[in-house]
């Protein structure tokens, strides 16, 4: 099996299915390092998150497990923004080499508003970012540390209210020294040790009732030592009564209503959360015509301030907000691979998905016995995670999906299910792939070379004080093997 992307979808569907029964798996990653989201996506001020990867490495132990690293899967353009010097596989040379593949590789686009002044300077995508503080290669970070260094820079914006927003504006606002403790890449310490950033509108087209952050997010923001929280209209937006709520809400609606530890009188630093504001355009100042300085909202009225499902109505009731840095927050979208097309697998880029049976299993259109056009599986090519279901959830409910479809892969194969096509005295996986495919112009990274990087970093880190200092181009990882 042929498992593309070395995030938890990847390897949680890797691990159920080596449990269930006996087989070979080859991990793909377009990446030198391992790990996914998990690495350059996970708060840099949460490490309990990534105790995940203790699993991950007891998976890639296993004798039957080959870790394909510094290789992507379709053409060159899938390595060129975070690997130039990575190199790829096309995807139909896995078709005769593998009874089955999965495709696990998350989500690399981020959304976009669709409103005009979204590409000024000063504006960013979350994802971007996220990216840059944990260390991505191929981050293009020139931008963000001149703006967070600008002494007019002083307010910013993120739009959207879930845990990445959340994480966002904790960056800004967090103490830098607390983040010099983490695994944050330098040059961003360094950026936010200089940053001018005071004020943070977190913003949302809905309500309390209604926003997708959790309750540990919230309530790290909250217990932040120096900074304030802005209140809001409860009467509108909260309950007369939260004790009427399910446990889980209700305990989320308190932390929101009780709002900050230190009083905004005493605070260096301030955020709000400014509900029921949909965004309209971005614009530049009168002297600066490239960049952004203010935000225009329309405010938003729910069909029912207290229904978690409450529909938005306009208003057509215009709020400007100033501000010298947005970021857009709104979720992550995945991308079809180079391939698809040529082997009739469906994306749908509207949603960022592989078609598939909830189960995993890639759905194709056939033509039936009487010429009329029906969806089946398409034998041999599942997925798993968000290219799956969309870009939403946590690490858990990610293992969970993947479970699902490493059940699916499982109970087919033990069935009898017809898999992919190919010749089985053909099936050599990596190694009937490499004798097809050049890949003399990129080093392959195996598990063992990973753990040679993995080890130098953890070392750079504790001579910094820090659980490890990554790399953060893709040169310096693969200059520790040469």
């Amino acid at each position: 099996m042929a498992v593309v992307g070395s995030g938890p979808a990847g390897f949680y569907t890797a691990y159920r299915v080596m449990t269930k029964t006996d087989a070979r798996i080859d991990m793909y990653e377009a990446l030198p390092v391992p790990f996914g989201l998990v690495r350059f996506g996970v708060a840099p001020d949460h490490p309990e998150v990534k105790n995940c990867q203790e699993k991950f490495e007891e998976v890639a132990q296993a004798p039957d497990f080959r870790f394909v690293g510094n290789m992507a899967i379709g053409d060159a353009s899938m390595n060129s923004a975070h690997n130039p010097h990575g190199g790829h596989v096309p995807l139909g040379a896995l078709v005769q080499h593998y009874d089955a593949v999965v495709f696990a590789y998350g989500a690399s686009r981020d959304r976009r508003l669709g409103v005009p002044g979204e590409d000024l300077s000063g504006v960013y995508a979350a994802r971007d970012f996220v990216g840059w503080y944990n260390g991505l290669p191929g981050c293009d970070s020139s931008r963000i540390v001149a703006d967070l260094a600008r002494t007019d820079s002083d307010t910013a914006v993120v739009i959207g209210q879930g845990n990445v927003a959340l994480d966002v504006t904790r960056m800004l606002l967090e103490h830098v020294d607390v983040l010099r403790k983490t695994d944050m890449s330098d040059e961003a310490l360094e950026a936010l040790s200089r940053s001018h950033v005071k004020r943070v509108h977190v913003v949302g087209r809905r309500g309390p009732m209604q926003a997708a952050f959790t309750i540990k997010e919230i309530r790290e923001l909250t217990k932040l030592p120096g900074v304030g929280l802005h209140g809001f209209d409860h009467a509108s937006l909260l309950p007369p009564s939260l004790k009427d709520l399910p446990r889980a809400q209700r305990r989320l609606m308190e932390v929101v209503a009780k709002g900050s530890i230190t009083p905004l009188k005493e605070a260096k630093k301030t955020w709000s959360l400014d509900f029921c504001l949909a965004p309209k355009q971005f614009s530049a100042s009168d002297t600066v015509k490239d960049r952004v300085a203010s935000a225009t909202f329309e405010r938003t009225r729910l069909t029912d301030p207290f229904d978690s499902n409450a529909h938005v109505e306009h208003t057509d009731e215009l709020v400007d907000v100033p501000a010298q840095l947005i970021f857009r927050s709104i979720g992550y979208r995945s991308k079809a691979l180079t391939g698809f097309d040529e082997l009739g697998i469906p994306f749908d880029d509207r949603r960022g998905v592989i078609l598939n049976d909830g189960f995993g299993r890639v759905l194709r259109d056939v033509r039936s016995p009487d010429a009329s056009m029906t969806t089946r599986p398409y034998p041999g090519f599942y997925c798993a995670g968000w290219v799956k279901r969309g870009p939403t959830g946590v690490i858990a409910s990610t293992m969970e999906d993947a479970f699902t479809t490493a059940d699916a892969i499982v109970n087919d194969w033990q069935s009898e299910t017809p898999f992919l096509a190919g010749s089985k005295e053909d099936r050599g996986g990596w190694d009937g792939v490499r004798a097809e495919v050049d890949t003399t112009g990129a080093k392959v990274v195996s598990w063992a070379d990973w753990q040679k990087i993995d080890q130098v970093e953890v070392s750079r880190g504790q001579q910094l004080g820090k659980p490890r200092s990554k790399f953060t181009r893709t040169e310096d990882m693969l200059a520790v093997l040469s």
